[in-house]
Formats: structure tokens, C-alpha cells, sequence
């Protein structure tokens, strides 16, 4: 909004020409989501308090975590506001990834809100039925993958169906309709992993800043035509806006962790997990790095098939592999405090981010 306002008083103000400049435009993006996140905050967590939205525990869980019982939740909010007011004042609001991405982030935004309201409303840890927010969620992201097949079909694409593999230079295999379910995996399995992250004070938020910050770099680079030439990978020009969205989801995640870091005044909830989830999953599609998310996001994954593992071991063969899943809940049992765990994590989350850049020059 502001690039559209500002930048064409270039002509009479030659200091707004620095609106032109991404770099720029990212920074006061990641700096604006912070600042309205620490301006809000407090009063976000005192209106969720108010309305007695507190966080409901689960019955079999660590007995360390029912001290948490009535932390306020839902905070999720707090973060989709500052990132969408940030993106609308900071990114060109004409460039239509970007309002592909923050119309995907606050569709699963509403389908974390519905859950968090139903958990609250029942008093239980059930809220909106597995299936139904499995399919809403496979909905929106194929709506999504609708679009985007859409504008590679245009007669000036500023998209391809191409599927990047890491560390191949030549190998790019056109899917041709089958990105829209491809798509639809990507999105719906990111937001997933990272709502089965949100478990311990700060966990999935660090992790969450630490992929948001990896793909601001993927996106920058591919919208400039001369690194991404010398990088030899796609060049979608496009697709530099959305490191303007990516800085606006570090800084909000960023915000969000001064009151989200143990012990945590507030939890993001649903609404928070599931949208940001699903954000990282529309960002890795848009910037045609889906399959290096994998490792990116490498936390997030390993939470995913921990639950999966011990549900499959325990249906198969009656017997668990882990104390309990998601795993950080595994390293509980063992004793590590959440502290510990929280912060291991994060520095497992950096070094997956700079393995998954070194991809950039490996090829």
C-alpha cells in the first residue's frame, strides 16, 4: 500500500525512491510486524484473559504441562494481524502471489480460529473434527494450486509448474496438472507438522522465524534476474515480493516470541499454527522450493512422523516407539527440561536452514 502510495512521489521526493528497493521494503516489513506485535501484545493477552479463552490441557500428557492450564491461547490472532497488516503496507499489493499467499494464510487462519473456539467452547482438547480440518485445509491449499496452475497457463505466466529437485542442476519435470494435488500435500502437510509442533513454550515459533528467515532468502533470489541466473535456478520475477512477506512473518514470529517464550504469557493456538504452517507450505510452492522445505523445515517433518510412527506401531503391533508423540514430548518423559528441549531444537532447526541453502550453489 505504501509502495503504491509513496514510490510514484519519486519524481517530486527523489527520498522515496528507496520504495522501489525490496531489500528496503523487507526490512521495515520484519520491523513493523515486530512493532505492532509488542504494542498489541499485552493487550491482546489481557482481552483473550478477559474473554477466558485459556488453553485446554490434555489428559495425557506430561503432569508438568496442567501448571499451563488457562494460559491464554488463541494468540495466533495477534501474529495473522501483524503479518497481514505488514504485507498490505510494505509489499505491492498488485503483485497477485502475494495476495494468493495472505488470502491462503487467513483461510487456515479461520480453520485454526473454528478449532481453538470449539476446544474452548467443549472444554475438551477435541475441537473441529480431524476430517473436516483436513478438508477444509486440502480445500483452500487446492484452490490455491488452482490458481497458480491458472497463471502458468496465461499468455504472460509469472509462474511454471516445474518441480525444482535440490542439488540437480538440469532435472526439473513439468507436473502439468498434477501440481494442484502436489500442492495440496505441500500446504496442507507443512500446516500440519507445525500445528503438531506447537507443544512446548517457543518451539514451533523459533522454528517458524528460523523457515520463514531461510525462505525470505529463497525468494529474494529468485526475483533477481542476475543472482538467479549466476545460481542457475528459475527466475520469477514475481516472486521477489514475497520476501517482503516472509520478513513480516519473521517479525511477527519474532514479536510473538517475547510473550511466547517460556513460561509463556500466551500460546498461538491453532489459529496461530495451522496459518503459519500453511504460509511456510504457499511460500516453498510460490519461489518453486517445495522439496527443499523437507529439510528446512526438517523439525517440523521429524514431528509429523514421530506421531505417525506411534500410531502406526501401536495399531500394528500394540507397542510404542516413544514415550509419547509428538517426539518432544518423548524428551520430557526422559527428563529434559522444556527449556533444553525447546532451544535444541532450534539449533537443529539453524543448521537444517543453512544445509538447506548451501542447495542454492550445490547443483
Amino acid at each position: 500500500m505504501l509502495y503504491l502510495l509513496l514510490y510514484p512521489l519519486r519524481f517530486e521526493f527523489s527520498s522515496f525512491n528507496v520504495f522501489q528497493y525490496i531489500t528496503f521494503r523487507t526490512i521495515m516489513a520484519a520491523l513493523t510486524a515486530m512493532a505492532i506485535s509488542f504494542l498489541l501484545g499485552p493487550r491482546t493477552i489481557e482481552w483473550l484473559r478477559r474473554l477466558k479463552y485459556g488453553q485446554v490441557i490434555r489428559e495425557e500428557g506430561p503432569k508438568a504441562h496442567f501448571a499451563k492450564k488457562n494460559t491464554p491461547t488463541m494468540g495466533g490472532v495477534l501474529i495473522l494481524f501483524s503479518i497481514v497488516i505488514s504485507t498490505l503496507l510494505w509489499a505491492d499489493i498488485t503483485n497477485r502471489l502475494v495476495l494468493y499467499t495472505v488470502a491462503l494464510t487467513v483461510s487456515y487462519g479461520a480453520i485454526g480460529f473454528l478449532d481453538d473456539y470449539l476446544k474452548i467452547k467443549k472444554k475438551s482438547s477435541e475441537g473441529l473434527a480431524g476430517r473436516k480440518k483436513l478438508a477444509l485445509g486440502f480445500l483452500f491449499a487446492g484452490l490455491l494450486g488452482g490458481a497458480l496452475y491458472w497463471e502458468a497457463h496465461q499468455a504472460a505466466p509469472i509462474y511454471n509448474l516445474k518441480l525444482t529437485i535440490p542439488f540437480l542442476k538440469t532435472y526439473a519435470p513439468d507436473l502439468g496438472w498434477f501440481y494442484i494435488p502436489f500442492a495440496m500435500l505441500v500446504i496442507a502437510g507443512a500446516s500440519n507438522a507445525v500445528n503438531l509442533t506447537d507443544g512446548l513454550d517457543g518451539l514451533a515459533t523459533g522454528n517458524v522465524i528460523i523457515t520463514a528467515g531461510t525462505y525470505l532468502i529463497f525468494a529474494y533470489v529468485a526475483g533477481h534476474v542476475v543472482i538467479a541466473r549466476y545460481l542457475n535456478i528459475y527466475y520469477l520475477p514475481a516472486s521477489g515480493e514475497l520476501a517482503v512477506f516472509c520478513a513480516a512473518l519473521m517479525g511477527a514470529g519474532i514479536g510473538f516470541l517475547w510473550f511466547n517464550s517460556y513460561p509463556a504469557q500466551v500460546f498461538m493456538g491453532d489459529v496461530g499454527s495451522l496459518s503459519l504452517g500453511g504460509a511456510i507450505g504457499a511460500v516453498a510452492i510460490m519461489v518453486k522450493q517445495e522439496i527443499v522445505l523437507v529439510l528446512v523445515g526438517g523439525v517440523f517433518v521429524v514431528e509429523a512422523l514421530s506421531v505417525m510412527l506411534q500410531v502406526f506401531s501401536f495399531k500394528t503391533f500394540g507397542k510404542r516407539i516413544f514415550r509419547m508423540s509428538p517426539i518432544h514430548h518423548h524428551f520430557e518423559l526422559l527428563g529434559w527440561p522444556e527449556t533444553k528441549i525447546v532451544v535444541r531444537f532450534w539449533i537443529i532447526g539453524l543448521i537444517l536452514a543453512l544445509v538447506a541453502l548451501s542447495t542454492l550453489k550445490l547443483r
